[in-house]
């Protein structure tokens, strides 16, 4: 405790992110999760910020699956996969998730901050290269920055910048080119142009990787996520994703490919090798959320109809949003401090949701991001729309009112 002055700096330097209104307090709550919430003050909240897009985190069929689970398996495994730590109900969910992506194998990860964080140093080199979207998560930026390989980076989703940043990599005469994108960018609700990514890829000679959190479970016809959804299944090498939203919202993460691709994970990615087991419960539980989507698509269609109508609504009332389909729905308000304002006065209207400003997203570029669920009802949703125009006029915020 002997260098004061480190201290000191903390402190000064929070205290400028209260006074800039750029400090992220946490909203406390204490019941499950749900399209309803009780916060710790005792007030019941409609939930609108949750990566809990098919309603399965609170739901009673999820937490039956996982206690049978518990039962059966146990708490923990105290142990990584390869010394003691891989059970049948790990073996079974990988097999599954392969089944339900179009893949040969997958591996799971504590989280799909790990499978990211995994994936490229153990398959790529200073012989090769990674052409990266400049809006991809921080877990892909994190693995990029572990791994050897020459980086190049596109404008998001620009097709013209990624075939400038392929003739580059090409140019230089790198071994291997990956182009790696996020499936859907969280922040904006942007669907990568995947079809068009792939055409390149095959066009340039280039392996193609795609980040699947925020679409396994409900984009696609059939849930199986952005690849399907753009008629490109089969044609995608590596798919990372997460069993922590739509697939039940523990945690959980993992990657999926080509069956070399996986060994060589299972073999190198450190991430694995040096992380406790994938609690049995979790996978138990993930288990029962794929095979209750996989029999139906009556969550995933209610989700977009909830989605459709809440862009449709939010947009007539007077507000800014990125346009698109996707049940992430932007509400642009631009300035940071208004953000939270913005997300303080619907807190107080009974509505959870967060604001977002830099740098988790560009100077400027200020929003509150909505996120529907398939547990969201359509009462539930006027009831956030009136609250939404309330805060809205009280701000001066609404086109109307400008």
């Amino acid at each position: 405790m002997s260098d004061q002055a480190f201290y000191s700096g903390l402190q000064s330097k929070l205290e400028t992110l209260r006074q800039d209104g750029l400090f992220k307090p946490e909203r406390v709550i204490a019941s499950r999760q749900g399209s309803e919430v009780v916060s710790d003050d005792g007030r019941t909240l409609i939930n609108m910020c949750a990566n809990n897009y098919l309603g399965l985190s609170g739901d009673v069929e999820t937490s039956k699956a996982a206690a049978a689970a518990l039962e059966k398996y146990g708490y923990g495994l105290s142990s990584v996969r390869f010394i003691c730590g891989t059970q049948t109900v790990h073996k079974e969910l990988e097999r599954k998730l392969s089944e339900f992506l179009g893949t040969e194998d997958t591996i799971l990860y504590a989280a799909a901050f790990d499978a990211n964080g995994g994936v490229f140093e153990p398959l790529f080199d200073e012989n090769d290269a990674i052409i990266s979207d400049a809006l991809n998560h921080a877990s892909i930026i994190d693995g990029v920055r572990l791994c050897k390989a020459a980086r190049y980076r596109y404008a998001n989703n620009d097709m013209a910048d990624l075939e400038k940043q392929l003739v580059a990599a090409t140019e230089a005469g790198k071994r291997h080119k990956i182009i790696v994108t996020d499936g859907v960018f969280s922040m904006d609700g942007t669907i990568a142009q995947l079809d068009k990514i792939v055409a390149l890829a095959e066009k340039y000679d280039a392996l193609t990787m795609i980040d699947e959190s925020h679409a396994s479970g409900f984009m696609g016809k059939l849930g199986r996520g952005t690849h399907e959804h753009c008629g490109v299944m089969g044609r995608i090498d590596i798919i990372t994703g997460t069993l922590g939203k739509a697939l039940g919202g523990a945690m959980g993460g993992f990657t999926s490919g080509r069956r070399e691709v996986i060994e060589t994970l299972r073999q190198k990615s450190r991430p694995y090798l040096f992380s406790n087991t994938l609690a049995p419960m979790i996978a138990g539980a993930s288990l029962a959320v794929l095979d209750r989507i996989s029999k139906s698509t009556e969550l995933r269609d209610r989700l977009m109809e909830n989605t459709a109508y809440f862009r449709q609504e939010i947009e007539r009332i007077g507000f800014t949003i990125k346009p698109g389909t996707h049940p992430v729905v932007p509400v642009m308000l631009f300035d940071a401090p208004v953000a939270q304002k913005f997300a303080a006065r619907m807190f107080e209207l009974g509505v959870l949701l967060s604001g977002f400003f830099y740098p988790v997203v560009p100077m400027g570029q200020a929003r509150v991001r909505v996120q529907l669920s398939a547990a969201h009802t359509r009462e539930q949703l006027d009831t956030v729309l009136k609250a939404f125009e309330q805060a809205g006029r009280e701000l001066g915020i609404l086109k109307s009112a400008q």
